[in-house]
């Protein structure tokens, strides 16, 4: 089970859809919005174009039964569960002062409490499998007192799946379901990046298939060896042989400084994201 029509969400199912695996794609955003034309059928659309067989399924996250009947719907579907990826949002990047609570609530039960209650729901069917893992996106836990001076709710809300991570790997060692997290190490060009500072950002940041590579090869390993991770992109790929990382620049070519994701070791300069706008 993967989340998100658009972005990292879609592109870690498209590669694992390569393998011929069979995906359910969740989401809210049934027919095009904001002028946005991605849809879970969409998504489904280029997830079989991959390889795989694709079933989409419509899942607000805040809702229980929502989430209960998704998970129904996919283990009617595929016989099972074993994989899931947790990479639902909502981005909120204020300081506690400037944080509206309904901002917060929305946060959380998006984020921290979502994470939790479907890696809970699908447990007892990742418990039936031979290869059971779930990959949270979520932050290596970096106490650089920035992260939470600048968004304290956003981080907290983040670092909680990660701390889930860590508690899964070891709740469910016995049961042989991995836990591990992912996070870019440079900003990804997202749809959100697009809107945010325009088609100039993409120098600046990498492609969504970093962190498809990255997820496949975690995901690949036997969940017995590998779990309790906190990693970054890059940094995994490294360990695993990878030394060509222009290729995964969004701006095929470009030798721009790469921007910094949050909750790494260097702090990212948000007056500029202002400034590629205004250019």
């Amino acid at each position: 089970m993967v989340s998100e029509v658009v972005g990292i969400g879609l592109a870690i199912a498209k590669k694992v859809a390569a393998d011929g695996a069979n995906i359910v794609i969740t989401g809210r955003t049934v027919e095009p919005k904001d002028g946005v034309n991605a849809t879970i059928f969409t998504a489904a659309e280029e997830i079989e174009k991959c390889g795989g067989h694709c079933f989409p399924v419509r899942l607000d996250v805040t809702n229980d039964n929502d989430v209960k009947i998704a998970i129904e719907k996919a283990v009617e579907k595929f016989g099972g569960i074993d994989i899931l990826v947790n990479n639902c949002s909502s981005l909120n990047m204020t300081p506690m002062l400037d944080t509206n609570i309904n901002n917060y609530d929305n946060m959380y039960r998006t984020i921290t409490r979502a994470a939790f209650l479907i890696s809970k729901s699908c447990y007892p069917y990742l418990k039936k499998s031979n290869h059971a893992h779930v990959l949270n996106i979520s932050p290596p836990l970096n106490m650089k007192s920035d992260w939470f001076k600048l968004h304290m709710a956003y981080t907290a809300a983040k670092y909680s799946v990660s701390m889930y991570t860590l508690g899964m790997s070891q709740e469910f060692k016995n049961d042989n379901i991995a836990a591990n997290s992912l996070w870019p190490k440079a900003v990804i060009y997202s749809t959100g990046m697009h809107k945010m500072s325009g088609p100039s950002a993409r120098k600046y940041c990498r492609s969504v298939n970093i962190m498809a590579d990255a997820a496949y090869g975690i995901l690949v390993k036997p969940p017995q060896s590998f779990t309790g991770n906190l990693v970054y992109d890059e940094d995994f790929l490294i360990k695993e042989g990878i030394i060509d990382f222009d290729q995964y620049r969004a701006e095929p070519g470009s030798s721009t400084k790469l921007f910094p994701d949050l909750f790494t070791d260097e702090v990212p300069d948000f007056s500029i994201l202002e400034e590629i706008k205004k250019n």
